[in-house]
Parts: C-alpha cells; structure tokens; sequence
C-alpha cells in the first residue's frame, strides 16, 4: 500500500481528489494550513516541512498548495512565491535529504502559455506574476523525480471556501444574475472527476517528466458556460458574451489562448 501524503488537500482540488484515492485503496494523509487534517502545517517554514515529512515519510507527495489569486498574486509577489514556490523548495530539500525513493506529483497551470494554441510543453509565455511563480515552482520540483502538470479544471465544489467556474455559473443563472463571459479567452479544462482519474494513474505509473493534462481541442469559456447550462437545463438569459479587455474587474493581463497540446500524457 503505498502512503500518499496531499499536500493543500483542502482546496478545491482537493475534494474531488481525495475520496477517489482512498477508493483506490492508499493510505492517504491530508496536508493543510487549517481544519480537520492529518497534517495542519505552514509548508513555507523549512523546518516545519522537515519535520513532518520526516514523520509521516510518504512514498508519494502529491502537491496541490498554490495562490491562485491572480490579481493578488501581481500585488503581493513576496506572498506568490513564499506559496507557490517557496513550498516546493521546502519539498525538494526533503527529498534531497536521503528520501530520493520519494516520488513528487506537482500540479502547475496553464496560465504559463499564451498566444496561439494548442501550445506544446516547450512554448511558455509568461505574462503575470502567478504565472511567474508557478513556472519557477515547476523548475524547482522538475530537480527531482517527479511528474508535472499542467492543468485546468472544473466541477462541482467540496471546499466550502472555494468555488469553481461551472458553480459560479450555475449559482448566478440560477439567481437570475447578469454575468459576462468571455469569448476571447481559450482553453482546454478537464472536469475535477476527470482530473482526479488521471492522477490516479499518475500514482500507478509514475511518469517522470512535464506534462499537459488538459481536454482535446478547447474552447472559448463563453461557449463552454453556454454549453454547461444548456446541459442543466439553465435559463442563459443573464448571461452575455463580452472580450476580456473590454471589462474593468480584471486589474492584471490574463493569457488569451492556453489551450494545451496533451498528446504527451496520453501516449
């Protein structure tokens, strides 16, 4: 039975994630800053991480920690990287320290592509602070043997902090309340269902290497909200098509197209 230690498992991801992996059969421990967890600790402290990993010596780490708040991420750079990357470097220093048996699966983003896609592994374009940090958190964990996604998801929400695109969708339509969705920004989600299957298999396999882990062909996110809707039936009266650049609530550049390439992963 291998021990699979969560870290940020009490995030969005994190919900889906851990009830199939424990349907799977490991012995999974839970890392979080807070609530009912069986690791409650800040992983951007290095001897914190040193002694609970020491304790716990999983067989895989699975690394879900991240500050995902773009506009926060471009204010508070110091706070980006003590999370996004800072943690991986704590992780790494571990796993250096005599625990190389230790496989690392790290979860990264595709807001590190923009311009024209399907994009490959290779054709990042950084253009905010998060993704800045989230590409030198995947740098950092690529030192080790370790898999690295690339993702970006949707589904229903466990975490009661969070939410997720397709909630934020469903909650306004079914509140009758006008949203704008934008039918210039691209990409290639994966339900967290999905995702969560495919980590799975990540577990049993343990590719080394940097991967896409997305949906095939993509989509805008005003079709894919247009879509999800006419799924449940919802009434898209409220919701209308807009440009990213033509509405005041983004503060920071976000990429157009991060549609991704996944032919990698898939053979």
């Amino acid at each position: 039975m291998k021990k699979v230690l969560v870290t940020g498992g009490t995030g969005l991801l994190g919900g889906s994630l851990i009830p199939l992996l424990n349907e799977c059969g490991y012995k999974v421990m839970v890392h979080g800053r807070s609530g009912e967890v069986d690791c409650q600790a800040d992983f951007t402290i290095l001897d914190v991480v040193l002694k609970h990993l020491n304790k716990i010596n999983p067989d895989i780490i699975i690394n879900l920690v991240g500050l995902t708040d773009v506009d926060f991420c471009e204010k508070q750079p110091n706070e980006a990287y003590l999370v996004n990357v800072r943690t991986i470097e704590n992780i790494i220093c571990w796993i250096n320290q005599g625990n190389s048996a230790c496989h690392l699966i790290h979860i990264s983003t595709d807001q590190v592509y923009d311009g024209v896609g399907p994009h490959k592994e290779n054709e990042v374009s950084l253009k905010n602070y998060y993704a800045f940090s989230k590409y030198m958190g995947e740098l950092i964990a690529g030192s080790v043997s370790s898999t690295i996604l690339r993702t970006n998801f949707f589904g229903y929400s466990h975490c009661q902090k969070r939410a997720s695109l397709t909630d934020w969708v469903y909650q306004s339509l079914s509140n009758s309340k006008s949203i704008q969705v934008f039918d210039d920004v691209m990409f290639s989600p994966l339900s967290m269902l999905t995702l969560s299957e495919m980590i799975d298999l990540t577990v049993r396999n343990l590719p080394i290497g940097l991967f896409n882990l997305g949906s095939n062909e993509g989509m805008s996110k005003a079709d894919f909200a247009f879509l999800f809707s006419e799924e449940l039936g919802l009434s898209t009266n409220t919701m209308t098509r807009t440009k990213s650049d033509e509405v005041g609530f983004l503060k920071t550049y976000r990429p157009k197209d991060m549609r991704m390439n996944s032919s990698k992963f898939q053979d």
